[in-house]
């Protein structure tokens, strides 16, 4: 290897890490407080803390349903009347714009950062 090599080497895996730690710290910035968002076929169903503990039955007409389980901080679905079991063998999700999806179903469980409520505007 020359000289060079090593040098674009060296940048490259620095670039790498710079990459990596701000990803890390654009995601701890994220996370917690979140709530997950039940839609089913585009309309909302509910929302749900992550802060709490929950086993809940989200049926979607025609004996079609899916289980979800809030536990640790994470959203996941455990139980599905769907063919394919996609949605129940995807991990858990916690982070804001992290998705859980059962299409035969039309179940999608969204995870949204809470909205605290604060100023809309301020006038002197």
């Amino acid at each position: 290897m020359k000289k060079n090599d090593v040098i674009l080497i060296g940048v490259i895996l620095v670039l790498a890490l710079v990459s990596f730690g701000g990803i890390y710290l654009y995601s701890a910035q994220n996370t917690g407080n979140g709530e997950a968002v039940v839609y089913l076929d585009g309309a909302e169903q509910g929302r749900y803390s992550l802060d709490q503990e929950l086993s809940l039955e989200i049926p979607a007409g025609q004996g079609n349903y899916n289980v979800l389980e809030i536990k640790d901080g994470k959203a996941d679905i455990t139980e599905a009347s769907c063919p394919d079991k996609i949605c129940v063998n995807h991990r858990p999700v916690k982070n804001p714009g992290e998705r859980l999806v059962c299409l035969p179903n039309r179940v999608v469980v969204e995870i949204e950062k809470d909205k605290e409520p604060g100023l809309d505007a301020a006038v002197r």
